[in-house]
Order: C-alpha cells, then sequence, then structure tokens
C-alpha cells in the first residue's frame, strides 16, 4: 500500500468522525504560574464528558465541545489540581497556570502521570520529572539522567564506564536522543561515566521504548526526547552546586517580563585542578590530565499571541592529555558534540498549531600524538543540517493529529589521518568522507473509536539518498584497489524508499485497567561501526550505501495496565517480539580508521 492511500485512510476516519453540530473551541498554554514554562504532556480534562487531552511539546492545548457549560480540570505531575467552570458559546482562549505544591515522599518512584498510562494508546512510554530525578541519589555529586534511564524495566546499561544503554535487546546506535530536537550523538562523558545532560538546564524527559508514534523515526530501539527550560519568566535567579569532581551554574530570567527569557548553564569538572599540586612530586605522574565541560543556553521571545520563538544550544568536550615521565612523548583526545536549534511556534487557528524547526548538529572525535619530530592527527565525525515543519490538528476532542515532513543533510567523516614530520606535512587521506539526504512526511491521528477503544494509526514515509562527491574503491580478492568508480557532487549514488506503518490499540477495562497492543515498522539509515561492545568516543557513523543496507526493525508488542488506590500505584505487564536485521559491526581484527583510502564499509560484517 503507498503512503497517498494510509493518507487517504486516516484523513477519511477524522473526516467522517467530525459531527457537523455547532461547536466551540477552548485553546491556550498550561504554565508554571511561579516561573511562566510551559508544561509539556498536562492533562486537561472534560468532566461532564469524561474526556480530556494533553498540552504539547510547547503547553499548548485545544479542545473542541458542542455549545454548553463545562468543568475543565488541568492537572500535573507536582502541581496543584486547577478547575475552573466554562460557558462555552464562542471560542474561548484560556491560559492555565498552575501552582507547584509541597510533595512529602518517604521514597522517589519514577511513573507516568497519573491515570495516562491506562487512557493513552501509547505503549513503553515513560515520563521523568526532573525535579524526581534530582532527588534519586547522585553518583559523585552528579544527577545523571542515563543512569536513571537504565534503572527503568526494559533497558540495559553498557556496562560499567558507559552511558550507552540498550532498549529490548538493540543496540546503543538505534536509540533516537533527542535534546530542544537536536540529535545528540555521543551522550558521554568521562568515558561513559557521565551522561552530557546537565540536569539543572533541563525542564522534561520522556523516554518511548516500544510502540514508537510516526512523528518519530530514523531509529529502531527507542526515542529519548529531551526539552531545556526556556528561563523564568518572572524574576532573576541563579542556582549551582559543587560535587566531589565537578561544579555547576545556572542563571536565568526575563530579558523582557512575562514576554522573554534566558537561561545559561555551565558545567566543569575540576579533577585536572586537584590533582596538579600531586603531579608536581612525582614526575611518574606527570601526563595524565582530564576534564569534560559543556555549556547550554537558550532564548524564548513571544512574539505575539500566536508567534514565539525559541534558539537554543549544546557545547560540550571531553579532553584527556598525557605526557611521559621523559617528556618526548605527548598525547592528547578530545571529543563532543555541538547543537543549535532555532524554533518558531504559530497558530493558524485555535485548532492548528504549527512548529518549524532548523537544527544544527556535530559530534566529533580527535587523537593526536607528538614523538619527537613527528606528529599524528586523527579526526572523525559527523555534521547534520536538518529543517522540519511539525503540525498539530485538534478537529474534535476525540482526534489529535500531527502530520510533517522533515529534511537532513549528513556529511560523514569516518576518518583522516595526516602527519607531519619536522615542517613537512603529509596527507595519508583517511577513509573518504560521505554525504546524504535524509527525507521523511509522516501523518498520525490518535483517536477515541468508541468510549472504550481508542487507536492511534500513523504512517512514515522515508527517503534516504548517498550523494556525491565519492570514490568507490573497487577491491580484488586480496583486498587491494583494482578500480575506482567516481561520483560528482551532488550525483545519486545509492537511494531507499520504504514506508513505516505504526498502529497502537487501547481497550478500557473495568477496575481502572486497559488493554494495549501495537505494531511498529522503524528503517534506520545510519549506522554506528563500533570495534567493541563498548561506546566509545572512536566509534564511527557511517550512512547506508551500495554496500551497507538500512536496518530494519518491526516490534510486536501487548500489555495489560492497572492502577491502584486513584492512581497511586501503577502496574504494568509487557510483552513483546523483535526483528532486527541488516545489523553491522566491524570484522574480526578490524579497526576505526584502520582502511586508510578505503571506503569505510569495506571492513564491516552484516547480520
Amino acid at each position: 500500500m503507498t503512503i497517498k492511500k494510509y493518507i487517504f485512510i486516516l484523513t477519511f476516519v477524522v473526516l467522517s468522525s467530525i459531527v457537523f453540530a455547532q461547536k466551540y473551541t477552548i485553546s491556550g498554554y498550561v504554565k508554571d504560574n511561579n516561573n511562566g514554562e510551559e508544561l509539556i504532556g498536562a492533562n486537561v480534562y472534560v468532566k461532564e464528558l469524561a474526556k480530556g487531552t494533553i498540552s504539547n511539546q510547547y503547553g499548548f492545548y485545544s479542545i473542541t465541545l458542542p455549545k454548553g457549560k463545562y468543568t475543565l480540570q488541568v492537572s500535573f505531575i507536582g502541581f496543584q489540581d486547577f478547575s475552573k467552570q466554562v460557558d462555552l458559546n464562542k471560542n474561548i482562549k484560556l491560559n492555565i497556570n498552575v501552582s507547584t505544591k509541597a510533595i512529602q515522599a518517604k521514597e522517589v518512584v519514577i511513573s507516568s502521570e497519573r491515570g495516562k498510562n491506562i487512557e493513552s494508546t501509547q505503549m513503553g512510554a515513560v515520563k521523568l520529572p526532573i525535579e524526581k530525578i534530582k532527588a534519586l541519589p547522585a553518583f559523585m555529586g552528579e544527577v545523571d539522567i542515563l543512569k536513571t534511564i537504565q534503572l527503568l524495566p526494559g533497558i540495559q546499561s553498557g556496562g560499567e564506564g558507559n552511558t550507552g544503554f540498550y532498549v529490548r535487546g538493540g543496540g546503543p546506535d538505534q536509540n533516537l536522543i533527542l535534546l530542544d530536537e537536536a540529535t545528540v550523538y555521543n551522550a558521554s562523558h568521562l568515558f561513559g561515566f557521565f551522561s552530557v545532560f546537565n540536569a539543572d538546564a533541563i525542564k522534561d524527559v520522556n523516554l518511548i521504548k516500544g510502540g514508537m508514534p510516526a512523528n518519530y523515526g530514523g531509529r529502531l530501539s527507542s526515542v529519548l526526547d529531551i526539552s531545556m527550560k526556556n528561563g523564568n519568566m518572572k524574576k532573576y535567579q541563579a542556582d549551582g552546586g559543587i560535587g566531589i569532581i565537578s561544579s555547576r551554574l545556572t542563571v536565568q530570567g526575563p530579558i523582557k517580563k512575562d514576554t522573554a527569557s534566558f537561561i545559561a548553564s555551565g558545567r566543569r569538572t575540576y579533577a585536572d585542578l586537584l590533582v596538579q599540586p600531586f603531579i608536581k612530586k612525582t614526575a611518574k605522574a606527570k601526563g595524565s590530565k582530564y576534564y569534560f565541560y559543556d555549556f547550554n543556553a537558550k532564548i524564548n521571545y513571544i512574539l505575539s499571541q500566536k508567534d514565539r520563538l525559541y534558539l537554543s544550544g549544546y557545547f560540550g568536550r571531553d579532553v584527556f592529555k598525557f605526557t611521559s615521565p621523559s617528556g618526548g612523548f605527548l598525547a592528547s583526545i578530545d571529543w563532543g558534540n555541538a547543537t543549535s536549534s532555532l524554533r518558531w511556534n504559530h497558530l493558524f487557528t485555535d485548532k492548528l498549531f504549527m512548529n518549524t524547526t532548523l537544527v544544527y548538529t556535530n559530534y566529533d572525535f580527535s587523537f593526536g600524538a607528538t614523538q619527537s619530530d613527528f606528529e599524528l592527527k586523527l579526526f572523525s565525525g559527523i555534521t547534520d543540517y536538518n529543517a522540519k515543519v511539525d503540525f498539530t490538528f485538534f478537529p474534535t476532542i476525540r482526534h489529535n493529529v500531527k502530520f510533517g515532513v522533515n529534511y537532513i543533510f549528513h556529511t560523514f567523516q569516518p576518518s583522516s589521518v595526516s602527519a607531519k614530520v619536522g615542517e613537512t606535512e603529509i596527507d595519508l587521506g583517511g577513509i573518504i568522507k560521505e554525504y546524504a539526504n535524509d527525507g521523511a512526511i509522516y501523518i498520525t491521528d490518535d483517536f477515541d473509536l468508541t468510549d472504550k477503544i481508542k487507536i492511534n494509526a500513523g504512517v512514515r514515509g522515508t527517503i534516504f539518498q548517498q550523494v556525491g562527491p565519492f570514490d568507490r574503491y573497487v577491491n580484488n580478492e586480496l583486498g587491494l584497489t583494482k578500480d575506482t568508480i567516481h561520483y560528482d557532487k551532488w550525483k545519486n549514488i545509492m537511494v531507499y524508499k520504504h514506508i513505516e506503518p505504526r498502529f497502537s490499540i487501547r481497550y478500557s477495562l473495568p477496575y481502572n485497567s486497559s488493554v494495549k497492543a501495537s505494531y511498529t515498522q522503524n528503517y534506520q539509515y545510519i549506522h554506528l561501526a563500533s570495534a567493541s561492545s563498548m561506546s566509545l568516543p572512536m566509534d564511527l557513523w557511517v550512512p547506508s550505501s551500495t554496500v551497507v543496507k538500512p536496518q530494519f526493525g518491526k516490534q510486536y508488542s501487548i500489555g495489560y495496565f492497572k492502577n491502584f488506590k486513584d492512581n497511586i500505584f501503577e502496574t504494568s505487564i509487557e510483552l513483546y517480539y523483535k526483528d532486527l536485521q541488516n545489523q553491522i559491526e566491524y570484522a574480526d581484527g578490524s579497526m576505526p580508521g584502520e582502511d586508510v583510502g578505503q571506503n569505510a564499509d569495506n571492513s564491516f560484517v552484516f547480520g
């Protein structure tokens, strides 16, 4: 079935279920009364109809109802419940400000929003309130989001000293990690002991490990969607902390009260500074020096009641240096991420919300060594330029429709090697740089079929095109180059097109419980080629090509969900079957970057 047929069927379902009666819309934003931050995923509930919606990623909600009087109830974990009587005889704009409440608890429980786990169609989804993450025991004084995620069922860590995580049998490269919609390719500091996410700058953390909706793609296993704080709209505020190995400082406040705000947050280790007095006393320890740092910043500006701008960025590096006791040998390794996102929100109507995003993402790793008058440098990295437009449409209280388009231009530099002897520079080439276009279009509808049955049905169409400039080396049976095929700039090398259906269903049962089932298909066009099971910073990202096929995964899930004592306690049992194809890794004896002057995929094995 083509994507046009999928879209036609979904559109027909939406339109056919709209009742042609006199209706009006209540819409607005749900905000924290203390600082003006929009709340993501707040429950907006109509008491008389026993139905409702949730605020989107930017705190916006919209409910369309027949003319009448209603009681609107809003709830969000950690905040006081809000209730308001509404006489709906015209379209109403209602921004809701909710206040925090004191929570006294003897233990910290990470869970979904109250009742959402039995009401929604989404399976394997966990919302992690940042304040509760901060209440968990910290490793060496540092709150770590990824370490917290590794405590959840269905997720395994990569072992000691590794922040990579494995979801339901998938690999660490099969997790889509987003920070304000920018992809984070390597999420670790200190060789895996800490994640790159500074909890003081984070507002919201959502993990999806099953039943991935159609608005997400490009990975097989999970989505970790992290949103940064927008900055306090009401007052200036400074927070900081001193840990065993690092310190952090966050400053935020209004640029123009209730209109524009900023936040800036920085963190740096000082282990290298603390050991300096001891290093000076022992020549053998002379050369070991390590530190990491990261910086988050964000500005948001309310242009009008219908328009808002966000500009956010992240930059972080790890730096390791070594000097031999004699001082004759020097080595350095550094790696890190840089991201920036520019987003524009626009309300076309009370029912149609749009977000346009421009994203820059970079991850790179470099190694340098000097011995006498000889220098060696190695570099690898990946850079993305991303543009996307996402729409949310609220036709009736029974429907929540999302659709959009996404385009990414990838630049892959698996490795480049250069050397210098005295004043003479030597270009050793390295693995050939590669380029690719990555596009997607999607539509998904989350709707109530009956009072007991809720369905999320969607489809994602993807296209991936490897383009020039590129040289394909053709080797003989001995592994020696016998021919070269050259592709000019933007010349098509290989194209992949696929349809990815997504389907989830929930059936409500008595006694505050439900059963759910889901089926998803995903294609992944970029691959992490690892030399070992650990997510080392020298791991290389490569595209699908004439040699490397896209990874493919499909997952079937079924589960039973039940809450107890007014949703205080939540339980769930999920069973899943997962099929993964076209996985890649380095062949035995091969190492990243060893194929100087060759194609990266020459050293891979597939399965």
